[in-house]
């Protein structure tokens, strides 16, 4: 593999190999600008929080504060991939998909690693401080489960859940950008999200059971095995599930059930397909989660009327 080569997760045609200049090519990698799935992953909670509270309200959600989370992910998503890199750069010099990342393949040193890490969150931070007091200290506290979990994978065969709680964590934070507070409904999408999480990330594992074997890895894919499928589908029940409660204590309008439908379908199609023994298929299945995502956000705000 070059230097510039696409790494084994992102799409050949991805725009950094196809289109960036060759000196920022490995900054953009470790911030993963080449596989934006994950941007979309982290954003997608926070708008559904913000839906969540304008539907309550009969109302549309906020442009402004929809711009804000898609910002605000984009750069603390960037940040916490580099974090993972940083610590995670032993044992991803012996995985082969992970092994041409910036820092294992020697294109950027761990001391510029921390520096992007500061840059990103200090932007970050001024995007924060624009929001109410109360999503400011959610925003704050949200930096414990990021820096915890690189770690979770060394010390529990659960590291998915604890990704759950910090990717999620959005839909607390734009719930309480658009209303103030936090209420019941919010915690419900939030739980939903988290065991949606579970279920596409444990996917996501299924490419590393091998490798995440010799390494000593831990993950839900391995911990599960040939099981692995079923407890993906019972994940998207739960979740489907809790945002259905979600939307009924919220009180959201039809309009949400109707597309909320939608959201189950295509959960429900990725756990029919998903296989441990096709780590290809299993990257399509995961990278199709922003669509889910989006069809949830959708149905959330669809819930004004």
């Amino acid at each position: 593999m070059t230097k510039t080569a696409p790494l084994p997760d992102a799409a050949p045609t991805n725009w950094v190999d196809r289109h960036a200049p060759a000196a920022l090519r490995p900054w953009l990698k470790l911030g993963r600008f080449d596989r934006p799935a994950g941007i979309w992953l982290l954003m997608l909670p926070g708008w559904q929080g913000i839906a969540l509270a304008a539907a309550m309200r009969g109302q549309w959600p906020d442009p402004r504060l929809l711009i804000l989370v898609f910002l605000g992910a984009a750069l603390m998503r960037a940040a916490g991939c580099a974090y993972n890199d940083i610590v995670d750069r032993d044992i991803d010099a012996k995985v082969a998909r992970t092994a041409g990342r910036p820092i294992p393949s020697g294109q950027i040193t761990v001391k510029q690693a921390w520096a992007f890490v500061i840059g990103c969150c200090l932007a970050s931070f001024l995007i924060l401080v624009s929001l109410p007091p109360l999503a400011i200290a959610l925003g704050v506290a949200s930096l414990a489960l990021v820096a915890a979990y690189p770690f979770m994978k060394r010390i529990t065969w659960w590291p998915q859940a604890w990704l759950g709680l910090t990717f999620n964590w959005g839909a607390l934070l734009g719930y309480a950008a658009a209303a103030g507070e936090i209420s019941v409904p919010a915690l419900l999408l939030y739980a939903s999200g988290v065991a949606w999480t579970l279920g596409y990330d444990t996917i996501y594992a299924i490419q590393d059971l091998e490798d995440d074997a010799l390494a000593g890895v831990k993950s839900s894919a391995r911990r599960l095995g040939d099981k692995a499928p079923r407890a993906v589908a019972a994940f998207y029940l739960a979740a489907i599930a809790l945002a259905f409660a979600a939307g009924i204590l919220g009180r959201l309008g039809s309009g949400f059930p109707i597309l909320l439908l939608a959201f189950a379908v295509h959960l429900g199609l990725q756990a029919r397909r998903v296989r441990v023994d096709d780590p290809a298929l299993a990257l399509r299945l995961f990278k199709s989660n922003a669509w889910a995502g989006l069809i949830l956000a959708a149905a959330l705000a669809a819930g004004s009327f």
